[in-house]
């Protein structure tokens, strides 16, 4: 399932979404949709996708927010340079943090992925001291910067099992992303990983609740291109 982007958005938005489509299709994410409302929440995903098995044990949801300005990334993190180096020395010690733990357990990881380096690291059922301090620093850290925006609530509120960053090249880094999203950098064509995202605990219900979303998204779509149709014949 898969539907257009929405009249009044730039071409290079387009792309992206296209691209994040085409990218999710791909990790095994193969329901998608656009422009997908999300639930327990009033935002609007610029891309949802889901595995065909969602109640499966191994089922996954995934949203994809799409930035291709400096100004459009602000608006929804909310971030200041004030706590800028705090944040960045503490987002690079967890990146590589979590390297390290997924390089000495690689039971860890998911196996979703063709490279293991792109591959989400499931930490939600070990205890690492170092590594929940150092998360509770940076959430902190973030919290302060970004309570009460877009992507500090998706990740509250458990908007998806993976939550993705779509940006042009060279349009954020690394330290600027926020806790738990992965990031997905446009090279030509194609998107490349370039931040693995973590695995957020979602239930059956809460996966079921926004395929439903998506398949709706797709079903307006579908509807409005027949609307189309039947006006030009």
């Amino acid at each position: 399932m898969t539907v257009e982007g929405s009249r009044g958005e730039s071409p290079a938005h387009r792309t992206l979404k296209r691209l994040a489509v085409a990218w999710a299709r791909a990790h095994r994410l193969r329901l998608t949709a656009e422009e997908v409302r999300l639930p327990r929440s009033g935002y609007r995903a610029d891309v949802a996708a889901a595995t065909p098995r969602v109640l499966s044990e191994g089922g996954r949801t995934a949203v994809f927010e799409c930035k291709v300005s400096r100004s459009d990334l602000l608006a929804d993190s909310a971030r200041e340079s004030g706590a800028s180096e705090q944040i960045r020395e503490l987002s690079d010690r967890l990146v590589t943090l979590r390297r390290l733990i997924g390089g000495h357990r690689p039971d860890l990881r998911r196996h979703e992925e063709l490279f293991a380096d792109f591959d989400a690291i499931d930490l939600r059922g070990i205890r690492h001291e170092t590594h929940d301090r150092l998360t509770t620093e940076l959430r902190t850290a973030q919290n302060k910067l970004q309570a009460g925006t877009k992507f500090a609530r998706l990740a509250r509120w458990r908007a998806a099992s993976l939550l993705y960053l779509v940006v042009e090249p060279d349009l954020v880094e690394a330290h600027e992303i926020p806790e738990g999203w992965g990031l997905l950098e446009r090279r030509g064509d194609e998107l490349m990983a370039i931040i693995p995202p973590c695995l957020n605990e979602t239930s059956p219900m809460e996966r079921v609740a926004l395929l439903e979303r998506i398949a709706a998204a797709a079903g307006r779509t579908v509807n409005a291109r027949e609307r189309a149709e039947e006006v030009v014949t």
